[in-house]
């Protein structure tokens, strides 16, 4: 009967690791070693030296289109003194390429003869022994090294063997790798799903990994949660592979065996790492190869990969991780850190003016699409508490530079529409991106007014005058800096299950006992409205179950509707019509994009507005439910 888990350890990723590879010993250098041909070796792994069997050229060769012929004979050439050379006499003709005949041992490019007719050419200028001929080994010496051992060969390395008559090489063969998914929920994509039921998409990112780092990933099928099915899969994957992955089992449940089955079979060096999102990882050794337990939360295993199996792949393959590229950026809000743990934040990056401003994505372990988000990584070390707003901090970046700083930063209210853009605007220009970052109407007019975006999707009803949006640029920007482009006019409502279950009609529905309710963050327009309509009916907003419980795009209360036990959300009917659910329509409202003046007349920005107002975007618009696009593309200053 396995022990209950508990952690062991929480060392520090970089002690874990460098204890890892002392207790290692002798892995490494069992690499095995194969001989495969040289035009299939790109990105292969040298297991030694190799040199040239040939010569490059093995000929004396004409660089030129010419003659040749003995430099002698052109002696004394000027324009006062010109020579006259015969052809079979005193030259041969010869093209680039060509072997230089015997008694030749200069060449004239055709360029620099004058044509005296009938097989013969006057000359102004004497030739240099060996001008213009690419000489035996000129490129490559017969029995020169051409690349060292542990290298990983690149196109060009392929091009100067294969010229050095290099026809195979040796190679370390890529690291075998096994990945194991356990959990009793997994389903294999495209299998139907039922409640309960998770799609196995983490071995499909790990294999990706491997491959990217040299080694020859295995996708073992999920394995459900039990002892000894999880034992006889790591029996037979040690047999077959240089390096195990277990996935999910590594924490502290009462189905996580990981460890204790890694313990059974070998060692267990490290359980847990003072590392956050990744904390519950295995570090163990089985008949001498690795075997590491790993988070079954996509980002916790991400941060796994990337600190701990992607330099054991490294050292076996001997190689160097190459240092990180590290950018400074503005943070554009505090981030609240445990002293307990090295962090890892994903980031959104966007360059607004001279500054680089970071905003951290959700940073929850399940979240895989913070990774796909993710422009950089930025790390909070370990005994610190965090990091404050306007803080420049160190990011990792994880995409080019040059995407980054083309990329139009829009922060505030969120809305379906904005995915529509962006994919219209990378589509138009594929060197353009826009990023969203889903922080309310009112943190779109904070970032505005902090210099920390190009733009802020706002919906603020004016509770006195019933207008959209104006009074509230007047009152935190005053008159002439920010312009409203004018995107939507949308409908907002309450989110409801197919049919209406619960017949949630009025705000005072939410009221009832049998009625739960999905909110938006504080700051959000649709929390504003919500909190108005509150007031006007005497709602206190502690009689709704449910209020207190927040999502930051409204396509998340409609999955949230949708797919738990919630009844009722407020928002957009797009986002009700995009998961085939109920809505009860009750407020049409402007959705506009605050953009700063100064930034109008911007390149990256005209070909947003371009967009805005093609016909072909309001026809997209259009064919979504919930929409109206007669105002599409105007724009107000304020």
């Amino acid at each position: 009967m396995p022990s209950k888990n508990i952690y062991l350890s929480s060392k520090s990723i970089e002690t874990a690791l460098e204890e890892y590879f002392q207790y290692l010993e002798g892995f490494f250098e069992r690499y095995r070693e194969k001989e495969i041909d040289t035009g299939t070796a790109l990105g292969q792994v040298t297991s030694e030296p190799v040199t040239a069997c040939i010569s490059s050229p093995h000929f004396n060769a004409s660089a030129m289109d010419g003659i040749a012929l003995d430099a002698s004979k052109t002696f004394g050439a000027s324009e006062r003194n010109r020579i006259r050379l015969i052809e079979g006499r005193d030259y041969v003709e010869v093209d680039t390429g060509d072997p230089i005949p015997a008694g030749c041992n200069a060449v004239i490019m055709r360029e620099d003869l004058i044509d005296a007719g009938e097989g013969q050419v006057d000359i102004i200028k004497g030739a240099t022994p060996w001008q213009h001929i690419r000489v035996i080994g000129e490129d490559i010496v017969q029995g020169e090294m051409i690349i060292p051992a542990f290298h990983r060969i690149r196109p060009v390395d392929l091009g100067a063997l294969l010229a050095g008559g290099v026809n195979s090489v040796k190679v370390i063969d890529k690291p075998r790798v096994a990945v194991i998914p356990t959990g009793t929920e997994l389903v294999m994509p495209g299998q139907p799903l039922e409640e309960g039921n998770l799609i196995e998409y983490n071995s499909h990112i790990f294999a990706g990994l491997i491959e990217e780092w040299g080694g020859n990933p295995d996708r073992i099928p999920p394995v459900a949660d039990d002892y000894g099915l999880i034992l006889e899969a790591l029996q037979k994957a040690v047999k077959e592979h240089d390096m195990v992955i277990i996935n999910a089992g590594s924490s502290a449940g009462r189905e996580d065996f990981t460890r204790d089955i890694i313990a059974e079979m070998g060692e267990v060096l490290t359980h847990g790492i003072a590392v956050r999102p990744g904390k519950p990882a295995v570090l163990g050794k089985i008949d001498g190869k690795p075997v590491i337990g790993i988070p079954g939360y996509p980002v916790s295993a991400f941060v796994v990969m990337e600190n701990i199996v992607k330099p054991l792949i490294y050292k076996y393959l001997h190689r160097t991780v190459s240092m990180p590229v590290i950018t400074e950026a503005v943070c554009s809000r505090r981030i609240v850190s445990s002293l307990k743990n090295k962090e890892f934040v994903r980031v959104k990056l966007g360059r607004v003016g001279e500054k680089l401003i970071a905003t951290p994505l959700t940073r929850g372990a399940g979240v895989v699409m913070s990774l796909v988000r993710a422009d950089g990584m930025l790390v909070i070390p370990q005994n610190s508490e965090g990091i404050d707003a306007g803080e420049k901090i160190g990011v990792k970046l994880l995409k080019n530079i040059e995407d980054i700083n083309n990329t139009i930063v829009c922060t505030g209210s969120h809305d379906p529409i904005l995915d529509l853009l962006a994919n219209e605007i990378h589509s138009a220009s594929p060197e353009l991106y826009m990023a969203s970052a889903h922080v309310g109407s009112m943190g779109g007019i904070m970032a505005l007014q902090k210099g920390e975006a190009h733009m802020a999707g706002i919906h603020l009803l004016d509770e006195e005058t019933g207008t959209y949006n104006a009074s509230y640029i007047k009152r935190y920007f005053g008159e002439g800096k920010i312009a409203l482009v004018k995107l939507v006019d949308r409908i907002q409502g309450f989110i409801v299950k197919k049919g209406n279950p619960k017949n949630v009609r009025t705000f005072a529905d939410l009221t009832r006992q049998d009625v739960a309710f999905v909110n938006r963050q504080k700051g959000s327009g649709t929390r504003m409205l919500l909190d108005f309509n509150l007031r006007k009916s005497n709602i206190a907003s502690r009689d709704i179950a449910g209020y207190d419980r927040e999502e930051f795009t409204h396509m998340a209360v409609a999955a949230a509707v949708a797919f738990s036990d919630i009844d009722a959300g407020l928002g957009v009917y797009s986002a009700a019509a995009a998961l085939d659910l109920d809505f009860i329509p009750l407020y049409r409202e402007e959705y506009d994009l605050a953009v700063p003046v100064e930034y109008l007349e911007q390149p990256n920005i005209k070909v947003l507005l371009d967009i805005i107002r093609s016909r072909e975007f309001r026809d997209k618009v259009n064919k979504i439910k919930g929409y109206s696009t007669d105002k599409t593309g105007q724009i107000v200053e304020v």
